[in-house]
């Protein structure tokens, strides 16, 4: 099972990255607190204080076309903050 997805990369938690050191992780919906720390510590080598996770609902939308009604939904995703160490960074353009 892996547990990091993907690292997310938005305006927001670019910021947050630079001022507070926390990243955000895009995880497996059935890891816990514990399974997201050992996996980030060994995939990047750093140390973390502190994980908030949260379940992101999916997004449901509607589409009225000429062929009629469509409905559709997002995936559903959870999505894991950490916060490193003082005075370690989490490098993720390193094998661009």
């Amino acid at each position: 099972m892996s547990i990091i997805i993907k690292p997310i990369i938005t305006e927001k938690i670019t910021k947050e990255s630079e001022i507070s050191n926390r990243f955000g992780f895009v995880v497996d919906r059935r890891a816990n607190k514990i399974q997201i720390k050992n996996a980030i510590e060994a995939a990047y080598g750093v140390n973390i204080v502190a994980i908030n996770t949260m379940n992101v609902r999916p997004d449901r939308s509607t589409k009225y076309t000429k062929s009629g009604l469509i409905s559709g939904k997002t995936a559903a995703y959870k999505k894991a903050i950490v916060q490193v160490q003082e005075g370690e960074t989490i490098d993720f353009y390193n094998n661009i």
